[in-house]
């Protein structure tokens, strides 16, 4: 029997192994049944296939070159190749005629050799999802793992149709939070500046005409005057320091343990931290209501959903569910000791249960969570102001207390002079 050499994620991190089995299609079944959704699969004694466009290891300094210098494929460019998958494949065109069609009717040069290496693939016994998943920088692992639930419930039209909106939604939280954040920040970069100039260029003035006069800096200018002093004497000390620190957190970042612990403390980060939750609980009764909808075991469908999300924390707590239904457990009890979902739609699965209808209460409940996620986002610049005025007010009073005092402590020295 064939031996093939495969690379995959499972639970956020990555996995290589080898197996053994008829055919590339069985090895991906084989990981898929263990929750690993596979990212490369290769006869151990064959190549790759197709080629990746996104830099394999080999290519000549001059071909990574003009590689990096191609426009990158956008979320947009996704919207819209997924949209027209989701059109194409509804009127019946063939999956091969499709990607066709729209490699030579694209403009993008990087998108052309993507849907070119795809073909190539799939004309060679390669699955669709493996084959994009052969191009991690373009498709990311929610895509490649809902494609691949579209593959084993043969909806493939409605995966992408799902794809385009999940896109949609996700380019309209970055817009969204981006113009939350456009204003604090712009303020805050402005009374950093502020700060900056007074400490460096008028405290140290006010310095020197007391130390003329004889006369004692009051205690918020002292406090002031030394921080400029510490900045200005030990300034690349801390710098030094804060960029070790920045380095052996992403390392730490980067190993299983550290990924699993920061996206824990991502999750409780006040205000973003339940918008990111809320955003993947979304995603996951979505995920779930499709593969139950099209025929998947439910233990099955559990593990294709844990592969959908990125929080390697979240993810392990629908392998735990996974586990309960496992055990025979129902999935009342397993999202109940998975503890990530609300008492209202705990009760929703517990109806969707007792009715039958679990995959439509999902839908529902995917709906929910989105209309959530919209809603904070659009309160989002509301609910950040009341934290930048007392911090803004925090600063103006340092400030007034380490400028003015000396400016009146000077005027009532002069006279006494």
């Amino acid at each position: 029997m064939p031996t093939f050499a495969y690379t995959g994620r499972s639970n956020a991190q990555a996995v290589s192994g080898v197996l053994e089995g008829a055919s590339a299609a069985v090895v991906a079944d084989v990981l898929l049944g263990r929750g690993i959704v596979p990212v490369s699969i290769t006869a151990s004694n064959a190549g790759s296939g197709a080629p990746d466009v996104d830099g394999a290891a080999g290519p000549s300094l001059a071909h990574r070159f003009e590689q990096w210098s191609l426009p990158k494929v956008t979320v947009v460019d996704l919207m819209l190749l997924s949209r027209q998958l989701h059109t194409l494949l509804k009127s019946g065109v063939p999956i091969l005629r499709a990607l066709a069609g729209l490699q030579d009717s694209s403009t993008h040069v990087r998108l052309k050799q993507m849907l070119l290496a795809v073909r190539q693939s799939l004309e060679s016994g390669v699955e669709l999802s493996m084959s994009l998943a052969q191009h991690p920088k373009i498709f990311d692992t929610f895509y490649v793992a809902l494609v691949r639930v579209g593959e084993m419930t043969g909806r493939m039209d409605e995966v992408f149709l799902r794809l385009f909106h999940h896109l949609e939604f996700e380019m309209f939280m970055g817009q969204q939070v981006k113009s939350a954040l456009r204003y604090p920040l712009f303020v805050l970069a402005a009374m950093v500046a502020a700060i900056g100039v007074i400490n460096v260029m008028v405290i140290p003035a006010f310095a020197d005409v007391f130390k003329t006069l004889g006369a004692e800096l009051p205690l918020a200018t002292r406090i002031l005057l030394g921080m400029s002093s510490f900045t200005i004497h030990y300034g690349w000390l801390v710098a030094i320091v804060a960029f070790g620190a920045a380095v052996g957190v992403h390392r730490y970042i980067a190993t299983p343990e550290g990924k699993l612990v920061w996206d824990r403390l991502k999750l409780k980060v006040p205000l973003a931290g339940k918008i990111v939750r809320k955003a993947m609980l979304a995603r996951m009764a979505r995920s779930l209501s499709l593969s139950l909808k099209s025929g998947v075991p439910v233990e099955q469908a559990l593990s294709v959903v844990a592969q959908t999300v990125e929080n390697s924390h979240m993810a392990r707590k629908v392998e735990q569910m996974r586990a309960s239904v496992e055990r025979g457990e129902s999935i009342l009890r397993a999202a109940v000791g998975s503890g990530v979902f609300t008492p209202v739609v705990l009760q929703m699965i517990a109806v969707g249960e007792e009715t039958g209808a679990l995959d439509e209460l999902l839908e529902e409940i995917g709906e929910l969570y989105t209309n959530e996620v919209q809603y904070e986002l659009k309160t989002l610049a509301q609910q950040i102001e009341p934290i930048m005025i007392v911090f803004i007010g925090i600063l103006v009073l340092t400030l007034a207390l380490g400028v003015f005092l000396p400016i009146w402590d000077l005027g009532r020295v002069s006279l006494k002079k």
